[in-house]
């Protein structure tokens, strides 16, 4: 950049020999005064920088006259002010461009349009930083010129971020994971590309070569680089760069075969651009070297601004209408209304010497060069302009980006395309228009079926080995114990065993071939550690890295007998997984007698507590629900209690004599004995099998019990169970015992911990299963406590790996897999017969429910009835003969208690008696009219009588 700036000094140098009357008479307004200058200048003089001799510099140039004739034949927009564009042709050259740029400052022109390509835009983005002049370019899309560094760059097109998107989005559609980038090296190549890159790892998907061509180059050198791309195992190429080296790529790639079945070709806008303005010429001969290639088009819907521009455009030239003229032609519209709106708030053009241009001895490099002193209001009244154009709305958002970036998805068939479907910022992938898909759809079908290269509609898978001529490196653990899983031949190069045949089996299925050779790693004494074989899987690690690792073999994949585990996940990625695993625990049983007291081994204690005192409570409900209205449940206070306990307990046979009469004490009882049925059903049960079926028995019942002792633990030496159950189960290391062959599990097992053996061995599903199918005198205790499977390992992000997981489920469909199994893992009658050690109790958690619901119906079976008794106690409680004090409220609970104990006929009776002792009460004083003043007495008498007794009033 230093060398720019001083490319910039010396030509300012140079061209401040001319045009300096323009300054003086500039300076002769100044000093006359604002008041001569009008507010709206009769002229506005704008620039343009295109590239001439380009197809898009020439569709650009029409673009651009066209708006400034409709511009100036339109009074309504700058009210009689007049554009006037000046192009000036780069030729393809920077230096040009940054003298024409130059020579424009001179010139007081307010805005400038261009340049075309994102190299130069960078570089007069700094001229026009200086001198507030806005830049505004509907070519330049590097993502790179939307940063703070350049505030006076208006970009009036998409984003080359919005366009990566979309490819990522289609490379994530068809389940590809890496692609190719060839791009020009530059400013627009690199950048682009590093958005691609950012935007495909938002996708876990990445490019796995990139191959830049030099911005001169023949095509011999795009012929090397393209040869290079042949050797990488990804088929998917994204090409982005200018229309004129993209048509060489693509002619150099047809001639080397790369466009042919099983490459996929992915192109940006530069492709759309070339096909709209150069492809009615010779069509046949046009469309040969990209037949099935994807590219992306700016959409732009329709609307009778576009489709009259089309009819101009058509009377005026004989080029295709592109995209970029319609940008092109918004460009000036949007300048022009920017403009109406700067004058309309009192702008006024005016310029400035820049005083920053001085050599050594304080004088002036250029006194030619003027800031434009009102360039800041003109960028803010762009950035703020709404307007709809042939593009569509036009709007900016907050980081000077245009709003609704949308493209379409086109696919190059025979002499023409055809749109498979469109992309959007919202809607991203899909086959409906944008502007009808304001969400993201959830169909699956996002794009229309796409004819590729080589004439196929299958899709490519988008990868094949490397062509190199090396075969995959297949490390494989040798292992010393449980061979059956992975052994190798002596004396050979040859690998058996379970996963070995699974392994080969699934690669046998792939619709490709996969040339490899195993080999081994391990020193064939001790099992090796499957951790480090993982870790030494070629990942791309750094060279320095690699230098470290020198000794060391480096892998492609690994096969074996490999648990997927969290800390190696982080080192590769695993296929679905071909079998099962997890850790159990294995240890010695014995044959275990039923004994004197096997009657009480189904329940455990809590369960026999709880449901002891539920005969008790649901008896005493029962009692107390009926004792009022029932005679079996009246009586002394001995015989009562006796009743009760024997209704309680005679319900497990359901041979209780007492009748049940209230509506509650039936539902009570009802539902009781459903839950003593359960529980004597399941007591039946599990008794029967207590004492029919032969048990196993053992003093480690599982992890929990295993972690709570302090007996030695054997683990499988070199296995991951050594560190899960140090760093997941706090088990101390003290505690375990490293083992390496079965028979070291055999002995240590019957040694048992006080003789120098173990109380258990933790170790994986299958290695039990096999241990334990010549071995019946130990068992798998407890339950499995952890869950995983095995599978193979291959690099990051490995394409094959997908496709073998695809192969293990087609295996397990078929059956083969299960085959395969039975083969190397047949087990015994012995394995079977006591696989699982399961404890014979029934637990309290077993009926917790059925409990919990006969509480609560007992209380509100009580609740209720508790509320019945108070409402008759207010209807027929008896009188009280004590007045008042603590006597009374003494007597008052009395009496209520002895109401709950009265039976429910007395209490009947006696308020029937009161009732009608005080009819007859009634009709005897209705005689006595005719005595003075006894009529009262009486009344008041027989109202204190405590018996309402009329007797008591004449005594």
């Amino acid at each position: 950049m230093n060398i720019v700036w001083g490319l910039l000094v010396i030509m300012v140098f140079i061209n401040g020999c001319f045009n300096k009357e323009q300054w003086w008479t500039y300076a002769e307004s100044q000093m006359r005064g604002n008041d001569s200058i009008p507010s709206r200048p009769g002229v506005v003089n704008i620039g343009s920088i295109l590239t001439l001799n380009s197809i898009i510099g020439k569709v650009a140039k029409i673009g651009l006259e066209a708006a400034v004739e409709n511009v100036n034949n339109d009074p309504t927009i700058l009210n009689g002010t007049k554009l006037k564009l000046t192009i000036h042709d780069s030729n393809f050259s920077g230096f040009l461009s940054i003298m024409e740029a130059l020579q424009f400052m001179e010139t007081e022109s307010v805005a400038l349009i261009g340049p075309q390509t994102s190299v130069l835009a960078h570089m007069i983005s700094h001229v026009v930083n200086k001198l507030q002049v806005p830049l505004l370019s509907f070519t330049a899309t590097d993502p790179t010129l939307s940063s703070l560094q350049y505030p006076f760059f208006v970009r009036t097109t998409h984003s080359d971020v919005f366009q990566m998107a979309a490819i990522a989005d289609i490379v994530d559609y068809y389940e590809w994971r890496q692609v190719v980038a060839i791009y020009i090296d530059d400013d627009h190549g690199r950048n682009g590309i590093t958005s691609l890159a950012d935007q495909l790892a938002a996708k876990r998907c990445k490019i796995s070569h990139k191959a830049p061509i030099k911005p001169e180059a023949t095509q011999e050198d795009i012929r090397g680089t393209l040869l290079q791309v042949a050797l990488m195992e990804s088929r998917v190429i994204v090409v982005h760069t200018y229309a004129n080296w993209g048509l060489d790529i693509l002619e150099v790639a047809q001639d080397l075969h790369m466009m042919d079945s099983g490459y996929v070709w992915i192109a940006t806008n530069w492709l759309s651009t070339v096909i709209d303005i150069s492809s009615s010429a010779n069509p046949t001969k046009f469309f040969s070297d990209m037949q099935g290639v994807i590219t992306l088009r700016s959409y732009i819907k329709d609307s009778e601004l576009k489709s009259k521009f089309a009819r101009q455009w058509e009377n005026t030239t004989t080029l295709g209408l592109s995209t970029y003229s319609l940008y092109a032609y918004d460009t000036i519209w949007l300048l022009a209304r920017a403009l109406d709106n700067f004058f309309n708030q009192g702008g006024n053009i005016s310029f400035s010497k820049y005083l920053e241009f001085k050599d050594s001895r304080n004088d002036l490099l250029n006194d030619s060069l003027s800031i434009f002193n009102e360039g800041k209001l003109l960028l803010k009244n762009i950035l703020q302009v709404k307007m709809n154009g042939t593009t569509g709305p036009i709007e900016f958002t907050s980081d000077k980006n245009l709003i609704s970036p949308a493209f379409e998805v086109i696919n190059v068939i025979g002499t023409g395309f055809r749109r498979v479907g469109y992309w959007s910022n919202s809607s991203r992938l899909s086959t409906t228009l944008p502007e009808t898909v304001p969400n993201q759809t959830s169909s699956s079908e996002l794009l229309y079926s796409v004819i590729w290269p080589g004439d196929t509609v299958k899709k490519p898978r988008g990868w094949v080995f490397p062509d190199n001529g090396n075969q995959l490196k297949i490390g494989v653990p040798k292992q010393v114990s449980f061979k059956e899983f992975v052994e190798e031949v002596k004396g050979s190069d040859i690998y058996r065993g379970y996963c070995i045949d699974v392994f080969t089996t699934a690669v046998n299925l792939l619709p490709y071939a996969v040339p490899y050779k195993f080999y081994s790693y391990g020193d064939g004494l001790h099992d090796p550690s499957l951790t480090q074989l993982v870790s030494l899987i070629d990942s791309g690690v750094s060279f320095s890295f690699l230098i470290l690792l020198s000794l060391l073999e480096v892998y492609d994949a690994v096969v074996g007998d490999i648990a997927i585990i969290t800390n190696r996940t982080r080192m590769a990625d695993f296929t679905q997984p071909f079998t099962e695993s997890g850790l159990v625990v294995v240890a010695p049983v014995r044959r275990q007698n039923s004994g004197t007291w096997a009657f009480l081994r189904p329940f455990s204690a809590k369960l026999w507590c709880v449901t002891g005192i539920f005969f008790l409570v649901v008896g005493s409900v029962v009692w107390i629900l009926e004792h009022r209205i029932n005679d079996e449940f009246r009586g002394p206070p001995r015989q009562q209690i006796i009743t009760t306990l024997w209704f309680s307990f005679s319900t497990l046979y359901f041979s209780h004599r007492q009748n049940v009469m209230s509506t509650l004490g039936r539902i009570i009882l009802m539902m009781w004995l459903f839950v003593v049925l359960l529980i004597s059903s399941s007591y039946t049960a599990s008794l029967t099998s207590i004492l029919t079926v032969q048990k196993l028995s053992s003093p480690i019942e599982g992890i929990s019990s295993l972690i709570s002792s302090k007996d030695p633990i054997g683990y499988q030496q070199s296995s991951f169970v050594r560190n899960y159950l140090v760093e997941e189960l706090g088990i101390s290391e003290t505690r375990l015992v490293p083992l390496n062959l079965p028979e070291d599990y055999e002995k240590a097992l019957n040694d048992g911990p006080n003789n120098g053996g173990v109380a258990a061995v933790v170790d994986e599903r299958p290695y039990i299963e096999l241990f334990l199918s010549t071995r019946c005198q130990f068992s798998i205790v407890g339950q499995e406590f952890t869950k995983n499977g095995w599978g193979f390992a291959f690099p990051r992000d490995s394409p094959i790996a997908v496709d073998i997981s695809t192969a293990i489920l087609k295996l397990s469909e078929t059956g083969e897999l299960q085959r395969i199994h039975d083969k190397w893992l047949t087990r015994s009658a012995c394995s079977s017969q006591g696989a699982k050690f399961a404890v014979d109790r029934l637990e309290l958690k077993s009926f917790k429910g059925l409990f919990l619901i006969c509480g609560l119906a007992c209380f509100l079976a009580l609740f209720i009835y508790l509320g019945l008794i108070i409402h008759q106690y207010t209807k027929h409680k008896p009188h009280l003969s004590e007045p008042s004090g603590r006597s009374l409220k003494s007597g008052r609970l009395k009496t209520f208690i002895s109401f709950v104990d009265e039976k429910h006929e007395s209490v009947k009776a006696r308020s029937q008696r009161r009732l009608r002792e005080a009819a007859s009460c009634t009709s005897v004083n209705g005689n006595d009219l005719s005595v003075n003043g006894f009529r009262s007495t009486r009344r008041e008498s027989l109202s204190d009588s405590p018996d309402g007794d009329c007797s008591s009033s004449y005594a």
